[in-house]
């Protein structure tokens, strides 16, 4: 799990990549126009009337079972009710919510209501992305085509093998060939982006010998990515279930490296190859830990995590207790949000995780302290 890069763009409009690496610069999109005084706000110490942004885990069903899952926690614990995920949909029209990603936990797709819950959201005018493992892409072709502004499928491989190894359905038969056709299906109709998301994975016995990795696979994978017709390649580093990031062997850094480098000749205009920040900080050799010196994270005022057990700070505090800001099986949306405390969590003590949006509380903590802001830029992300 981790955030998405894409961008949104005008309905009906087919999207390029021009923004693309603009997305992944968190930092940059909250001095966007629309979004900066809410930012201003947080950054006085006010509470937002509601979240800018909300991850939404529709269900915690899922049909891979991939031995690595950083969700595996919190998955098959039921998913938010057919006819209450169709109000929260409402509800979320009427708050101002400016974006909504549907992620998991499970996969989103596997919701029986997330048909309807997307044309509710597109009708209202709010942005929608989705992360998604991809088998569910044909079922609900019209509304990802149309109504989305990205998807980004979790593919992790290029080959069937090495994806029955790392991603297998519960059930027999192999899904890749399935994935990677409705990527092609969705790429001929899409009009927002399209990413295939590849994490770099090994798995190792007992005694330390490799048994299965996909580190020799990012090159083709990049090809495949582009011969589908995705907008991105992405890049990420495997986690542990705490989400901190796993050092790897020069080695193998140094493998990747060079088949990155022979991807960036495939990039044009229609196609980017984009790295996580957590690769970034293996490719360093970062501390797995990352120190902050703030006490609150300004961040978890702008957007939230609702899944069917409890809304939450933030994904990575997906079911943990101390992070649950309430459950909107109790209440509306917008009484959960009036009451809640985005400050439970102590980011000093309970997130020294490397965080995707560390570099973002950093900069509303220097505004915080006076610090002049940057330009403000047209609106191009609402996904902050």
């Amino acid at each position: 799990m981790s955030d998405p890069p894409a961008a949104a763009g005008s309905r009906g409009t087919r999207l390029g990549t021009s923004r693309v690496a603009d997305n992944l610069d968190l930092v940059g999109k909250i001095y966007q126009k629309s979004a900066f005084p809410a930012i201003e706000a947080v950054a006085r110490g006010e509470r937002l009337a509601t979240p800018q942004v909300i991850d939404l885990d529709p269900t915690t069903v899922c049909d891979l079972a991939c031995p690595e899952c950083i969700s595996s926690n919190v998955l098959h614990h039921g998913q938010i009710g057919n006819d209450r995920i169709v109000r929260l949909a409402e509800e979320l029209v009427g708050t101002g919510v400016r974006a909504v990603i549907l992620i998991g936990g499970g996969e989103p797709l596997m919701h029986r209501s997330i048909g309807k819950v997307i044309r509710t959201l597109h009708g209202a005018g709010i942005r929608i992305g989705l992360v998604t493992n991809g088998t569910q892409i044909h079922r609900y072709i019209d509304e990802l085509s149309e109504m989305l502004s990205w998807v980004r499928v979790s593919v992790d491989a290029a080959r069937e093998d090495t994806y029955a190894e790392f991603r297998p359905a519960r059930g027999k038969r192999s899904v890749f060939p399935q994935v990677i056709e409705n990527m092609r299906l969705l790429a001929e109709r899409r009009q927002g982006r399209l990413g295939y998301s590849f994490l770099l994975m090994q798995r190792f016995a007992a005694d330390g010998t490799l048994e299965v990795s996909n580190y020799d696979q990012v090159y083709e994978a990049g090809r495949l990515a582009k011969d589908i017709g995705c907008d991105y390649f992405e890049l990420k580093a495997m986690l542990d279930q705490d989400h901190y990031t796993v050092n790897q062997a020069g080695a193998d850094i140094q493998r990747v490296e060079e088949q990155v480098a022979r991807l960036q000749e495939l990039e044009d205009d229609s196609f980017r190859l984009l790295n996580s920040s957590n690769w970034e900080a293996v490719q360093v050799g970062s501390d797995p830990h990352q120190p902050k010196e703030y006490s609150a994270c300004a961040v978890a005022e702008l957007r939230t995590t609702v899944t069917p057990t409890g809304v939450y700070v933030c994904p990575y505090h997906r079911g943990n207790s101390k992070g649950l800001l309430g459950d909107i099986r109790d209440s509306s949306f917008a009484d959960l949000w009036k009451k809640a405390d985005t400050t439970v969590i102590d980011p000093r003590t309970d997130c020294r995780f490397h965080c995707a949006r560390h570099r973002t509380n950093v900069e509303i903590g220097r505004l915080a302290a006076g610090g002049t802001p940057a330009p403000l830029v047209p609106d191009y992300d609402p996904f902050i």
